[in-house]
Protein backbone atom coordinates (compact mmCIF):
# COMPACT_ATOMS: atom_id res chain seq x y z
CA UNK A 1 0.00 0.00 0.00
CA UNK A 2 1.36 3.50 -0.93
CA UNK A 3 0.80 5.95 1.84
CA UNK A 4 1.20 9.52 0.82
CA UNK A 5 2.03 12.36 3.84
CA UNK A 6 3.99 15.40 2.65
CA UNK A 7 5.94 15.41 -0.62
CA UNK A 8 7.58 12.17 -0.80
CA UNK A 9 6.57 8.82 0.47
CA UNK A 10 8.70 5.31 1.79
CA UNK A 11 6.82 2.21 1.64
CA UNK A 12 9.70 -0.01 3.10
CA UNK A 13 9.45 1.58 7.08
CA UNK A 14 10.15 -1.74 9.28
CA UNK A 15 9.73 -2.20 13.16
CA UNK A 16 10.26 -4.36 15.63
CA UNK A 17 7.28 -5.24 18.02
CA UNK A 18 8.23 -6.58 21.59
CA UNK A 19 5.92 -7.72 24.68
CA UNK A 20 3.58 -7.70 21.22
CA UNK A 21 0.60 -9.97 23.07
CA UNK A 22 -1.87 -10.35 21.21
CA UNK A 23 -0.34 -7.90 18.20
CA UNK A 24 -2.97 -4.64 18.17
CA UNK A 25 0.56 -2.52 17.86
CA UNK A 26 1.47 -4.74 14.56
CA UNK A 27 -2.12 -3.96 13.45
CA UNK A 28 -1.94 -0.59 14.58
CA UNK A 29 1.14 0.63 12.92
CA UNK A 30 0.12 -0.35 9.53
CA UNK A 31 0.25 0.71 6.56
CA UNK A 32 2.97 3.38 7.94
CA UNK A 33 5.28 0.70 9.26
CA UNK A 34 5.80 -3.08 8.54
CA UNK A 35 6.61 -5.60 11.54
CA UNK A 36 8.88 -8.21 10.69
CA UNK A 37 9.71 -9.18 14.02
CA UNK A 38 7.37 -9.78 16.87
CA UNK A 39 8.24 -11.47 20.97
CA UNK A 40 5.93 -12.42 23.50
CA UNK A 41 6.54 -15.37 26.05
CA UNK A 42 2.94 -16.18 26.52
CA UNK A 43 1.80 -19.24 24.25
CA UNK A 44 -1.83 -18.28 24.16
CA UNK A 45 -1.07 -14.13 23.32
CA UNK A 46 1.13 -15.79 20.15
CA UNK A 47 -1.69 -17.98 19.30
CA UNK A 48 -4.07 -14.41 18.91
CA UNK A 49 -1.07 -12.41 17.26
CA UNK A 50 -0.30 -15.36 14.33
CA UNK A 51 -4.14 -16.22 13.88
CA UNK A 52 -4.15 -12.13 12.88
CA UNK A 53 -0.59 -11.92 11.28
CA UNK A 54 0.69 -14.96 10.18
CA UNK A 55 3.37 -16.90 12.14
CA UNK A 56 6.71 -16.45 9.92
CA UNK A 57 7.80 -13.47 11.81
CA UNK A 58 6.60 -14.04 15.75
CA UNK A 59 8.97 -15.39 18.27
CA UNK A 60 7.78 -17.37 21.45
CA UNK A 61 10.28 -17.23 24.09
CA UNK A 62 11.02 -14.98 26.82
CA UNK A 63 13.02 -11.48 26.33
CA UNK A 64 15.70 -12.50 28.39
CA UNK A 65 17.10 -15.44 25.61
CA UNK A 66 16.78 -13.16 23.00
CA UNK A 67 20.05 -12.05 21.25
CA UNK A 68 20.08 -8.62 19.25
CA UNK A 69 22.69 -9.96 16.98
CA UNK A 70 20.19 -12.28 15.83
CA UNK A 71 17.43 -9.10 14.47
CA UNK A 72 17.65 -7.66 11.47
CA UNK A 73 17.88 -3.91 11.24
CA UNK A 74 14.85 -1.81 11.09
CA UNK A 75 13.62 1.84 11.73
CA UNK A 76 11.32 1.29 14.93
CA UNK A 77 11.92 -0.60 17.83
CA UNK A 78 8.32 -0.60 20.17
CA UNK A 79 7.89 -2.13 23.63
CA UNK A 80 4.90 -2.02 25.45
CA UNK A 81 6.66 -3.59 28.33
CA UNK A 82 4.88 -4.65 31.34
CA UNK A 83 3.35 -2.16 33.67
CA UNK A 84 2.69 -4.49 36.62
CA UNK A 85 5.19 -2.68 39.00
CA UNK A 86 4.50 1.07 37.59
CA UNK A 87 0.63 0.48 37.90
CA UNK A 88 -1.83 2.04 40.89
CA UNK A 89 -3.47 -1.60 40.70
CA UNK A 90 -0.19 -3.59 41.35
CA UNK A 91 2.44 -3.47 43.87
CA UNK A 92 4.03 -0.03 42.73
CA UNK A 93 7.22 -1.62 42.99
CA UNK A 94 9.07 0.84 40.34
CA UNK A 95 10.37 -0.03 37.33
CA UNK A 96 13.69 -2.06 38.03
CA UNK A 97 11.36 -5.13 39.48
CA UNK A 98 11.06 -8.22 38.34
CA UNK A 99 8.15 -7.79 35.85
CA UNK A 100 8.15 -4.31 34.82
CA UNK A 101 12.24 -4.37 34.64
CA UNK A 102 12.13 -6.37 31.76
CA UNK A 103 12.36 -3.17 30.26
CA UNK A 104 15.60 -3.48 30.88
CA UNK A 105 16.16 -6.18 28.64
CA UNK A 106 14.79 -4.27 25.89
CA UNK A 107 17.77 -2.02 25.98
CA UNK A 108 19.82 -4.92 26.72
CA UNK A 109 19.01 -6.35 23.18
CA UNK A 110 19.08 -3.17 20.95
CA UNK A 111 22.84 -2.28 22.78
CA UNK A 112 23.12 -6.09 20.75
CA UNK A 113 22.02 -5.16 17.69
CA UNK A 114 23.78 -4.26 14.75
CA UNK A 115 22.58 -0.95 14.97
CA UNK A 116 20.20 0.72 16.75
CA UNK A 117 16.66 1.73 15.06
CA UNK A 118 16.50 5.35 14.94
CA UNK A 119 13.07 5.47 16.77
CA UNK A 120 12.14 4.18 20.05
CA UNK A 121 8.90 3.58 21.26
CA UNK A 122 8.15 2.57 24.77
CA UNK A 123 4.30 2.70 26.30
CA UNK A 124 3.14 2.13 29.48
CA UNK A 125 0.71 3.50 31.82
CA UNK A 126 0.73 6.99 33.60
CA UNK A 127 2.40 5.63 36.73
CA UNK A 128 5.03 5.62 34.59
CA UNK A 129 5.93 9.17 35.02
CA UNK A 130 3.53 9.93 37.72
CA UNK A 131 4.65 7.26 40.50
CA UNK A 132 7.93 7.79 43.30
CA UNK A 133 7.65 11.20 42.19
CA UNK A 134 9.27 10.67 38.28
CA UNK A 135 11.92 8.46 39.59
CA UNK A 136 10.72 5.50 37.29
CA UNK A 137 10.76 7.66 34.27
CA UNK A 138 14.07 9.68 35.07
CA UNK A 139 15.86 6.61 35.32
CA UNK A 140 14.60 5.41 32.11
CA UNK A 141 15.03 8.68 30.58
CA UNK A 142 18.61 8.68 31.40
CA UNK A 143 19.27 5.40 29.89
CA UNK A 144 18.06 6.47 26.94
CA UNK A 145 20.29 9.83 26.69
CA UNK A 146 23.11 7.18 27.62
CA UNK A 147 22.77 5.43 24.21
CA UNK A 148 22.49 8.58 21.80
CA UNK A 149 18.68 9.40 22.18
CA UNK A 150 16.52 12.27 22.88
CA UNK A 151 12.96 11.52 23.77
CA UNK A 152 9.88 12.78 24.88
CA UNK A 153 6.59 10.94 26.77
CA UNK A 154 3.24 12.09 25.86
CA UNK A 155 0.07 11.18 27.04
CA UNK A 156 -2.87 9.59 25.11
CA UNK A 157 -6.30 8.85 26.62
CA UNK A 158 -8.09 6.00 23.86
CA UNK A 159 -11.45 8.06 25.28
CA UNK A 160 -10.58 10.79 22.61
CA UNK A 161 -11.55 7.67 19.84
CA UNK A 162 -13.08 4.73 22.07
CA UNK A 163 -15.63 4.76 24.78
CA UNK A 164 -13.26 3.37 27.21
CA UNK A 165 -10.83 5.59 29.59
CA UNK A 166 -7.07 4.52 29.07
CA UNK A 167 -4.73 6.96 29.76
CA UNK A 168 -1.47 5.51 28.10
CA UNK A 169 2.18 7.23 28.07
CA UNK A 170 4.26 6.66 24.82
CA UNK A 171 7.67 7.70 25.15
CA UNK A 172 8.95 8.50 21.88
CA UNK A 173 13.06 8.72 21.33
CA UNK A 174 14.84 9.88 18.61
CA UNK A 175 19.13 9.59 17.97
CA UNK A 176 20.45 12.84 18.27
CA UNK A 177 21.56 13.89 15.87
CA UNK A 178 18.77 13.44 13.33
CA UNK A 179 17.21 16.71 12.52
CA UNK A 180 13.12 16.52 13.53
CA UNK A 181 11.06 18.12 10.77
CA UNK A 182 9.40 21.07 11.57
CA UNK A 183 6.22 21.31 13.09
CA UNK A 184 6.60 17.52 15.17
CA UNK A 185 8.26 19.32 18.32
CA UNK A 186 7.51 22.54 19.83
CA UNK A 187 9.41 25.09 22.55
CA UNK A 188 6.82 24.25 25.64
CA UNK A 189 4.16 21.61 26.88
CA UNK A 190 0.99 21.07 24.94
CA UNK A 191 -2.15 18.94 25.27
CA UNK A 192 -0.17 15.89 25.07
CA UNK A 193 1.68 16.36 28.30
CA UNK A 194 0.00 16.54 32.13
CA UNK A 195 1.58 18.26 34.93
CA UNK A 196 3.81 14.71 36.25
CA UNK A 197 5.40 14.67 32.59
CA UNK A 198 5.63 18.79 32.92
CA UNK A 199 7.72 18.42 36.44
CA UNK A 200 9.71 15.92 35.56
CA UNK A 201 11.44 17.49 32.87
CA UNK A 202 12.98 20.16 34.89
CA UNK A 203 15.70 17.75 35.69
CA UNK A 204 16.27 16.23 32.57
CA UNK A 205 18.35 16.77 29.34
CA UNK A 206 18.06 16.09 25.59
CA UNK A 207 14.19 16.28 26.19
CA UNK A 208 11.64 16.73 23.41
CA UNK A 209 8.26 18.21 23.57
CA UNK A 210 6.52 16.03 21.11
CA UNK A 211 3.67 17.91 18.84
CA UNK A 212 0.86 16.51 16.87
CA UNK A 213 -2.47 17.97 15.85
CA UNK A 214 -4.89 17.71 18.70
CA UNK A 215 -8.08 15.73 17.32
CA UNK A 216 -10.57 18.05 16.27
CA UNK A 217 -13.36 16.15 16.26
CA UNK A 218 -14.70 14.40 19.44
CA UNK A 219 -15.75 11.03 20.24
CA UNK A 220 -18.26 9.00 17.98
CA UNK A 221 -18.89 6.11 20.26
CA UNK A 222 -20.85 5.94 23.23
CA UNK A 223 -20.99 2.44 25.52
CA UNK A 224 -24.15 1.78 24.12
CA UNK A 225 -22.64 1.52 20.62
CA UNK A 226 -20.70 -1.36 21.17
CA UNK A 227 -23.11 -3.38 23.36
CA UNK A 228 -24.18 -7.08 21.98
CA UNK A 229 -27.88 -6.59 23.08
CA UNK A 230 -28.89 -9.92 22.49
CA UNK A 231 -25.77 -11.79 24.87
CA UNK A 232 -27.33 -13.45 27.34
CA UNK A 233 -27.68 -11.44 30.74
CA UNK A 234 -27.47 -12.67 34.85
CA UNK A 235 -30.73 -14.20 36.41
CA UNK A 236 -32.73 -11.50 38.95
CA UNK A 237 -31.06 -13.21 41.75
CA UNK A 238 -27.38 -12.57 40.43
CA UNK A 239 -28.55 -9.05 39.19
CA UNK A 240 -29.73 -8.05 42.76
CA UNK A 241 -26.94 -9.12 44.48
CA UNK A 242 -24.38 -7.22 42.11
CA UNK A 243 -26.79 -3.91 43.13
CA UNK A 244 -26.65 -4.77 46.62
CA UNK A 245 -22.65 -4.27 46.35
CA UNK A 246 -23.33 -0.60 44.79
CA UNK A 247 -22.61 2.75 47.40
CA UNK A 248 -25.51 4.53 47.93
CA UNK A 249 -24.32 7.56 46.24
CA UNK A 250 -23.95 4.90 43.13
CA UNK A 251 -27.03 3.55 43.89
CA UNK A 252 -28.94 7.18 43.60
CA UNK A 253 -27.12 7.83 40.78
CA UNK A 254 -28.52 5.03 39.09
CA UNK A 255 -32.20 5.83 40.32
CA UNK A 256 -31.95 8.95 38.54
CA UNK A 257 -32.21 7.29 35.00
CA UNK A 258 -35.37 6.28 33.46
CA UNK A 259 -32.95 4.36 31.01
CA UNK A 260 -28.99 3.63 31.39
CA UNK A 261 -26.24 1.43 30.95
CA UNK A 262 -23.45 1.60 33.56
CA UNK A 263 -20.52 0.15 33.71
CA UNK A 264 -18.29 -0.92 36.64
CA UNK A 265 -15.86 -3.09 39.20
CA UNK A 266 -15.86 -4.49 42.10
CA UNK A 267 -13.51 -3.30 44.58
CA UNK A 268 -12.71 -2.87 48.50
CA UNK A 269 -13.11 -0.36 50.62
CA UNK A 270 -12.50 0.05 53.80
CA UNK A 271 -12.66 -3.79 54.06
CA UNK A 272 -15.96 -4.40 52.23
CA UNK A 273 -16.57 -4.84 48.82
CA UNK A 274 -18.73 -2.61 46.47
CA UNK A 275 -19.59 -2.60 42.85
CA UNK A 276 -18.75 1.14 41.84
CA UNK A 277 -20.24 2.27 38.12
CA UNK A 278 -20.02 4.94 35.85
CA UNK A 279 -22.31 6.78 34.14
CA UNK A 280 -20.79 9.07 31.40
CA UNK A 281 -21.12 6.63 28.55
CA UNK A 282 -17.39 5.38 28.59
CA UNK A 283 -15.77 2.12 30.19
CA UNK A 284 -13.34 2.23 32.80
CA UNK A 285 -9.84 0.80 31.83
CA UNK A 286 -9.98 -2.85 30.79
CA UNK A 287 -7.84 -5.08 32.87
CA UNK A 288 -6.40 -8.89 32.40
CA UNK A 289 -9.24 -11.17 33.73
CA UNK A 290 -6.94 -12.63 36.57
CA UNK A 291 -9.58 -12.91 38.86
CA UNK A 292 -13.31 -11.33 39.58
CA UNK A 293 -12.42 -8.05 39.92
CA UNK A 294 -10.98 -7.69 37.20
CA UNK A 295 -13.47 -8.17 34.61
CA UNK A 296 -16.11 -5.06 33.85
CA UNK A 297 -19.41 -5.56 34.69
CA UNK A 298 -22.60 -3.70 32.67
CA UNK A 299 -25.98 -2.77 34.46
CA UNK A 300 -29.01 -2.44 32.45
CA UNK A 301 -32.13 -0.24 33.57
CA UNK A 302 -34.71 0.39 31.58
CA UNK A 303 -37.26 2.07 33.92
CA UNK A 304 -37.90 0.05 36.65
CA UNK A 305 -36.42 -3.24 34.92
CA UNK A 306 -32.72 -4.09 35.76
CA UNK A 307 -30.39 -6.60 34.51
CA UNK A 308 -26.58 -7.44 34.33
CA UNK A 309 -23.65 -9.30 33.18
CA UNK A 310 -20.23 -9.18 32.42
CA UNK A 311 -18.30 -7.24 29.23
CA UNK A 312 -18.68 -10.03 26.41
CA UNK A 313 -15.40 -10.52 24.25
CA UNK A 314 -17.05 -9.18 21.19
CA UNK A 315 -17.36 -6.10 23.29
CA UNK A 316 -13.80 -5.83 24.52
CA UNK A 317 -12.41 -5.94 21.65
CA UNK A 318 -14.36 -3.28 20.42
CA UNK A 319 -12.91 -0.87 23.64
CA UNK A 320 -9.92 -1.64 22.38
CA UNK A 321 -10.50 -0.41 18.73
CA UNK A 322 -10.23 -3.64 17.28
CA UNK A 323 -11.76 -4.70 14.09
CA UNK A 324 -14.84 -6.97 14.04
CA UNK A 325 -12.62 -9.43 11.77
CA UNK A 326 -10.10 -9.69 14.44
CA UNK A 327 -9.75 -13.46 15.69
CA UNK A 328 -9.99 -13.80 19.15
CA UNK A 329 -9.72 -17.40 21.49
CA UNK A 330 -12.79 -19.56 22.05
CA UNK A 331 -12.49 -19.23 25.85
CA UNK A 332 -13.75 -16.28 27.80
CA UNK A 333 -10.72 -15.55 29.71
CA UNK A 334 -8.31 -16.10 26.75
CA UNK A 335 -10.44 -13.87 24.98
CA UNK A 336 -10.59 -11.20 27.99
CA UNK A 337 -7.08 -11.18 28.16
CA UNK A 338 -5.73 -10.58 24.72
CA UNK A 339 -7.50 -7.63 24.37
CA UNK A 340 -7.66 -6.21 28.15
CA UNK A 341 -3.70 -6.47 28.26
CA UNK A 342 -3.05 -4.90 25.12
CA UNK A 343 -2.84 -1.16 23.59
CA UNK A 344 -5.86 0.33 22.12
CA UNK A 345 -5.64 0.80 18.37
CA UNK A 346 -6.81 4.50 17.73
CA UNK A 347 -4.38 5.53 20.14
CA UNK A 348 -1.37 3.98 18.42
CA UNK A 349 -2.86 4.22 14.72
CA UNK A 350 -3.26 8.95 15.86
CA UNK A 351 0.45 8.46 17.11
CA UNK A 352 1.88 6.51 14.35
CA UNK A 353 -0.05 8.61 11.59
CA UNK A 354 1.08 12.26 13.10
CA UNK A 355 4.37 11.76 14.81
CA UNK A 356 6.28 8.74 14.27
CA UNK A 357 5.66 8.10 9.73
CA UNK A 358 6.25 11.98 9.26
CA UNK A 359 9.11 11.66 11.67
CA UNK A 360 10.53 8.34 10.33
CA UNK A 361 9.80 10.00 6.57
CA UNK A 362 11.45 13.25 7.18
CA UNK A 363 14.57 11.50 8.78
CA UNK A 364 14.82 8.81 4.78
CA UNK A 365 14.40 12.41 2.91
CA UNK A 366 17.34 13.94 4.44
CA UNK A 367 19.27 10.76 4.39
CA UNK A 368 18.19 10.91 0.61
CA UNK A 369 19.26 14.20 0.22
CA UNK A 370 22.78 13.49 2.18
CA UNK A 371 23.50 10.51 -0.04
CA UNK A 372 22.70 13.03 -3.27
CA UNK A 373 24.50 15.90 -1.94
CA UNK A 374 27.83 13.10 -1.61
CA UNK A 375 27.12 11.62 -4.73
CA UNK A 376 27.47 15.21 -6.23
CA UNK A 377 30.92 16.37 -4.63
CA UNK A 378 32.46 13.09 -5.52
CA UNK A 379 31.71 14.05 -9.10
CA UNK A 380 32.79 17.46 -8.80
CA UNK A 381 36.05 15.96 -7.74
CA UNK A 382 36.27 13.16 -10.57
CA UNK A 383 35.78 10.96 -7.26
Amino acid sequence: MRVRHGKKTFLNNTALDFFAGSGLVTYSLRPYFNVIWANDICQKKADVYKANHGDNHFCLDSINDINGKDLPRVDLSWASFPCQDLSLAGKTEGINAKRSGLVWEWFRVMDDMEQRPELLVAENVVGFVSGAKGEHYKIFHKELTRRGYKAGPVLLDAARWIPQSRPRVFVIAVKSDIEIPEGLISENPNWLHNDAIIRIQKELNHWLWWNLPKPTTSRQLNITDIIEWDAPRYDREKTEKLLSLLPQRHLDKLNEYNEVVATGYKRTRNGKQTLELRFDGIAGCLRTPQGGSSRQYVIFKSEEQYSSRLLTTKEVARLMGAPESYILPDKYNDAYKAMGDAVAVPAVQYLTEYLLFPLMNGIKMLREKENDDGDLISTAYGL
